[in-house]
């Protein structure tokens, strides 16, 4: 599936240059002004000569302004959608509200299914499938995506590891060994405690899954799988709370291979744990 020139933007928005950004900015905001005008009216318009304008075509994939341009066309739909999914306004009703919060679910969804590859979906489960112990690791509002996804594989055959404490994912880091996989979950990227977890593993070895929005980010480039989540923002709602939704189906998906992989001994693991839970339940 062709990913969509908005979606490009958002995946490179945070490494883009200030003037870079003004031009993925106007994009975003008019495109239908700039999938129907000539590239000197919208360099001029942004006070910024038309080869910079022309280069910044070149860094989303296209071979220059007129085949951005022909793809803006034929993705008009696509960008006349994001008005759906505008800012909850002050004025809006309750219902009108949660219905705004749900679209941008809806969203994002949409948006990071769009970016799920076969390629990556089928290394990422095997590399789990095979490893001798499965980690992990998120900080802050991350943290509590990979404690959602240890609570769902400990239902799977396979030995799996988490802690809350930064600390102790540090420890738990350095003690990895090549035959171990570890699952690194951050928003931007960004987040030093998760880029410094990520380096420890590294340098023993250990295969690295990251799961992040931003796809130059400086933690997607220590991964050896990527997976890029996107969000829609809304007032009062980051990003990164919106992206969480779209994390926790990234590993929802990556769960359920797992255990059709594994087919009767993810029945048989299935089976003991609510054998337990069942025995403290009236």
């Amino acid at each position: 599936m062709t990913v969509s020139i908005r979606l490009k933007i958002k995946t490179m928005y945070d490494d883009l240059s200030p003037k870079e950004q003004t031009i993925a900015d106007y994009i975003l905001e008019n495109p239908g002004k700039v999938s129907h005008s000539p590239i000197s009216n919208l360099s001029k318009e942004l006070g910024i000569a038309d080869s910079t304008f022309f280069q910044f075509t070149k860094k989303l994939g296209y071979n220059g302004f007129k085949d951005f341009k022909m793809a803006m066309l034929i993705q008009e739909n696509d960008f006349s959608a994001i008005a759906i999914h505008e800012n909850v306004e002050k004025n809006d009703t309750e219902l009108i509200m949660a219905q705004k919060v749900f679209e941008s679910n809806i969203s994002t969804l949409h948006d990071t299914k769009k970016l799920l590859q076969q390629d990556d979906l089928k290394k990422a489960a095997s590399v789990i499938n095979h490893s001798e112990r499965l980690y992990f690791f998120g900080v802050g509002g991350s943290e509590i995506v990979a404690t959602d996804a240890y609570h769902k594989f400990l239902r799977s055959p396979i030995a799996v590891f988490h802690s809350s404490d930064y600390h102790i994912q540090l420890m738990e880091a350095a003690l990895l060994t090549k035959k171990d996989c570890a699952i690194l979950i951050s928003h931007t990227g960004r987040s030093k405690e998760t880029i410094h977890i990520a380096e420890t593993i590294k340098k023993v070895g250990a295969t690295i899954i990251v799961i992040t929005s931003q796809s130059s980010s400086p933690l997607a480039k220590l991964g050896d799988i990527v997976f890029l989540s996107i969000s829609e923002e809304t007032e009062f709602r980051s990003e990164a709370l919106a992206s969480r939704i779209s994390q926790l189906s990234i590993l929802d998906s990556l769960y359920v291979i797992l255990m059709f992989y594994n087919e009767k001994e993810s029945r048989r693991s299935i089976s003991k744990v609510r054998k337990t839970i069942a025995e403290i339940k009236e």
